[in-house]
């Protein structure tokens, strides 16, 4: 049976859902607030320079293809990737930059000159890292996560302790590990995941088996790319997408979402899947008696980072920089306290620089060079013009120490993106960049629920929800979005005699 769905929002999630259900044969629309799809992996130029204007990293490349692989498609019909080697380069305090390269047995080699012996621990870190990801993302992340009786069969309860979900990052990771620049290098995939490393469980060292084992990429033209690809494809499946399109009601009749009022017209819909903002959703588009979760509970979560963006246009080379550089020159931990435990502008930040540029061609005028500078900082904060071009110089002078290039006279482009903006953009929660932490108590069944507890036919995908942030998890999240979507809609089919 056919039915009309309705996706708020068309990141990657919303765009995964929206691809898979028109694949099962349903009606599906997509209404995106913003004029362009992707939602944070949406672009913009300008003055010759093409700024991604979100995500950057290019990991778990498996999850990608298999995506449009579920529709004869592949990654390489829509974009060409290219591996980085090395991934990324590491400047720690008073040090030129580490470059981590791309093959292990030369990371191994790299480690033992640091810490003698830390390439065999990385063997080991490795092998326990796979076992975690090969279980965590070929099944756990598929589970809609709906009741904890999902996990309770007794070879997932086995696996469940092998993943360490029990166990921090910060202590799985000084098992094997005592030198501080290794324990940072293999404690920073977590900053994605929006949590400090003592409060994430041990199971997501898989993102350092992503990093290590499979690889950073870049898709040539951008991680816009992969928004554009997704788009394609969803047009090429019959999706009819809206942009420009602010949802501002979804109207609930007998405990049932018959309607979505988009820009002051009614659209129905069968079944509504929401892709923005699950609080927004709940807090804005919905009436309190048909809401899952009171604003209590939102503020009782733990949210991600949000954080302070540069997209800056260089009218020169910028020699000393990669594609990718994280700057772990000033102290990590006082860094983290200021985004999670002591919430407040940071004193000594670190920061990440992405120079596309290096790899791009496209992305920046001949001789000159594209900077996205991000650093992370605690969500629910706001700053002024002021406030932002102090972190600017605080940014300049650590790349001009570190690489000897003084940048301050050559930007010829500049746009800053903060908390102001998330909401504005994305009607983010607390200005949060990537959602909700993945902290124990915020893993799994523990997420907000990815189907309303009150509307039978509202469901919800994307970072708030299950399986979490991130790009590939969002891909997931938009695939088992739709599964149930379809299950709600066959279980409302009349069976024909």
């Amino acid at each position: 049976m056919s039915s009309k769905i309705a996706v708020i929002g068309s990141g990657f999630a919303g765009l995964a859902a929206a691809c898979s259900l028109a694949k099962q044969g349903h009606k599906v629309v997509v209404f995106e607030k913003n004029s362009t799809t992707g939602g944070r992996a949406r672009h913009f130029s300008a003055d010759g320079f093409m700024f991604d204007m979100g995500p950057s990293w290019y990991w778990m490349p498996e999850v990608f293809e298999e995506f449009f692989n579920k529709f004869g498609k592949s990654t390489k019909d829509y974009y060409d990737l290219t591996r980085l080697d090395p991934s990324y380069r590491v400047f720690f305090k008073d040090k030129k930059g580490m470059d981590i390269p791309a093959d292990i047995q030369e990371f191994k080699k790299l480690l033992d000159g640091i810490e003698p012996g830390a390439g065999a621990q990385l063997d080991k870190f490795l092998a326990e890292a796979k076992v975690k990801y090969d279980t965590g993302m070929g099944e756990f992340v598929w589970k809609p996560s709906l009741s904890f009786m999902e996990f309770a069969e007794l070879r997932l309860l086995k696996e469940s302790f092998r993943l360490q979900l029990f166990t921090s990052m910060s202590t799985h990771i000084r098992k094997f590990f005592k030198n501080p620049e290794i324990i940072q290098l293999l404690e920073f995939p977590v900053l994605f995941l929006g949590a400090k490393p003592a409060k994430t469980p041990a199971l997501y060292s898989m993102m350092n088996y992503a990093d290590i084992a499979l690889g950073t990429w870049y898709p040539q033209g951008g991680m816009v790319k992969i928004a554009q690809g997704m788009t394609a494809l969803a047009q090429e499946l019959g999706v009819e997408i809206h942009t420009n399109a602010n949802v501002e009601k979804i109207v609930v009749e007998h405990g049932e979402a018959v309607a979505l009022v988009v820009n002051g017209k009614l659209h129905t819909a069968d079944v509504i899947v929401g892709g923005g903002d699950y609080h927004h959703i709940e807090s804005k588009l919905i009436e309190p008696a048909y809401r899952s979760y009171d604003e209590q509970y939102w503020d009782k979560r733990t949210m991600s980072p949000s954080s302070l963006l540069f997209y800056l246009g260089i009218n020169k080379k910028v020699d000393g920089l990669l594609h990718h550089n994280l700057f772990f020159d000033e102290d990590f931990d006082q860094h983290a306290v200021e985004i999670y435990d002591d919430p407040k502008w940071p004193s000594k930040p670190l920061f990440y620089i992405c120079a596309p540029s290096k790899t791009d061609k496209t992305v920046a005028p001949e001789g000159c060079e594209n900077l996205f500078a991000l650093i992370p900082v605690a969500p629910n904060m706001s700053s002024d013009e002021s406030l932002r071009d102090e972190y600017l110089k605080v940014i300049i002078e650590r790349i001009k120490k570190y690489t000897g290039v003084d940048i301050s006279e050559n930007i010829v482009f500049k746009r800053s993106y903060a908390h102001e903006e998330f909401m504005s953009d994305y009607n983010s929660f607390k200005g949060n960049a990537y959602g909700l932490a993945n902290t124990l108590m915020q893993t799994a069944f523990l997420k907000p629920k990815l189907r309303s507890k009150k509307i039978e036919n509202l469901y919800y995908t994307g970072q708030l929800t299950t399986p979490g942030p991130g790009v590939p998890p969002s891909l997931i999240s938009g695939q088992v979005v739709a599964e149930e979507v379809n299950k709600y809609i066959l279980s409302k089919t009349p069976i024909q005699v």
